[in-house]
């Protein structure tokens, strides 16, 4: 009984470090989706800081792969992805009621 509840304690870190442990490939992906969908939509004009951040934290987040650094390089891409997400909406009308 104790070598399986071992066991399968094992199993579950193995799946939570491999999760870690994988290039961070949907969120590089989504990142580079919502930039691209920020310059179509003209963010270098009306938010450039805001795009220029989300560019520079996909380079970073590049980079940081390269090294073999996962962790970080997802941390990087998210930040980067919100950064772009707030350029693209700051294309937006607001509505107001």
């Amino acid at each position: 009984m104790f070598f399986r509840s071992r066991l399968w304690r094992l199993a579950v870190l193995a799946v939570l470090l491999a999760g870690c442990a994988a290039a961070p490939v949907q969120t590089m992906s989504d990142t580079r989706q919502t930039i691209r969908a920020a310059e179509a939509a003209g963010a270098a004009t009306v938010a450039p800081q805001a795009l220029a951040a989300a560019r520079d934290g996909l380079k970073r987040a590049e980079d940081l792969i390269r090294a073999g650094n996962y962790r970080d390089a997802r941390r990087e891409a998210a930040l980067a992805r919100q950064n772009a997400a707030d350029a693209l909406a700051a294309t937006q009308p607001h509505v107001q009621n």
